[in-house]
C-alpha cells in the first residue's frame, strides 16, 4: 500500500521529521482504542491526524453534557448520541484516508478476543480498572503492545506494556478489588496524556525513539512536571495463566 499524492501533501510536515518510509508504516498499521472519553477522544483524533491506516474504536456510552468539558470530539449537538458513531462521523471528515471501524457496545472478553488479534497496538483510554485488566489480559494473551494512561485531577500516568519484555498492567498497579467510581479531572489532563499515548503509538510502529517500556511517566499539572519512574522487575509469568 502506497501513499497518494494527497497523503504526501497532508503529512508533509510530519514526513519531514519521520521520513516517507515511516509514514507508510503508519498507513499500514492498525490500532485499537478502547474508550472514547477524555483520553480516547484526544488519542483517536491525533491517531487519525497522524495517518494511522486503520482505527478500531470501542465505546458503548452516549454523549452527556458533563463530557463536553474534556471530550473534544463532541458538541452540544451530539447529546444523547452514541460516542462511537459520533467519533466515526467526525474523524472521517478529519481524514478520509483512515479506515475507521466502530463498535458502539461494551468491551467484553468475547469482543476483545476478536479485535485484539487484528491490530498492531492497543490504546487503553479507559476510566476503570476492571475493564483495563481485561484489556491487559488480552494484550498479554495475543502478545500485543498496550499503551496505558490514567488521569485524575491535575495528575496522570503513562506506560507502555510489551508482553514478554515488561510486567503486565496488573503487576505494575496492584489494584486488589477494582471499583468503578466517578473520576474528577481538570479539562487539560486527559488532553496531555492522550497526546502522549499517541506519541508512544507512533514510536512503537515506526521504531523511532524510545518508548516507556519498564518506565512510568508521572504528570503533575500543578507543578508542570514530568517524572520518569523505573520499573525494576519484568518478571510477569502467572498473572493470566
Amino acid at each position: 500500500m502506497k501513499l497518494s499524492n494527497e497523503e504526501i501533501e497532508r503529512y508533509d510536515r510530519q514526513i519531514g521529521v519521520i521520513g516517507l518510509e515511516n509514514q507508510l508504516k503508519l498507513k499500514n498499521a492498525s490500532v485499537l482504542v478502547v474508550g472514547l472519553g477524555g483520553l480516547g477522544s484526544v488519542a483517536s483524533y491525533y491517531l487519525v491526524s497522524a495517518g494511522i491506516g486503520r482505527l478500531i474504536l470501542v465505546d458503548n456510552e452516549v454523549v452527556e453534557l458533563s463530557n463536553l468539558q474534556r471530550q473534544i470530539l463532541y458538541t452540544v449537538d451530539d447529546l444523547g448520541r452514541k460516542k462511537a458513531l459520533v467519533a466515526k462521523e467526525r474523524l472521517s471528515k478529519l481524514n478520509p484516508n483512515v479506515e475507521i471501524i466502530v463498535y458502539p457496545e461494551k468491551f467484553t472478553l468475547e469482543l476483545g478476543s476478536r479485535l485484539v488479534d487484528q491490530v498492531d497496538v492497543i490504546v487503553d483510554a479507559l476510566d476503570n480498572w476492571e475493564t483495563r485488566f481485561l484489556l491487559d489480559k488480552l494484550a498479554f494473551k495475543h502478545k500485543k503492545p498496550l499503551v496505558h494512561a490514567g488521569v485524575e485531577g491535575f495528575h496522570g500516568q503513562l506506560t507502555t506494556i510489551i508482553p514478554g519484555k515488561t510486567p503486565c498492567l496488573r503487576c505494575i498497579f496492584h489494584v486488589e478489588k477494582p471499583v468503578r467510581r466517578k473520576i474528577n479531572v481538570v479539562a487539560t489532563t486527559p488532553g496531555v496524556l492522550g497526546v502522549l499515548e499517541v506519541c508512544e503509538v507512533i514510536k512503537l510502529i515506526t521504531g523511532i525513539g524510545e518508548v516507556l517500556a519498564n518506565k512510568i511517566l508521572v504528570y503533575n499539572g500543578l507543578t508542570n512536571s514530568f517524572d520518569i519512574v523505573e520499573i525494576k522487575s519484568s518478571d510477569c509469568k502467572i498473572c493470566y495463566e
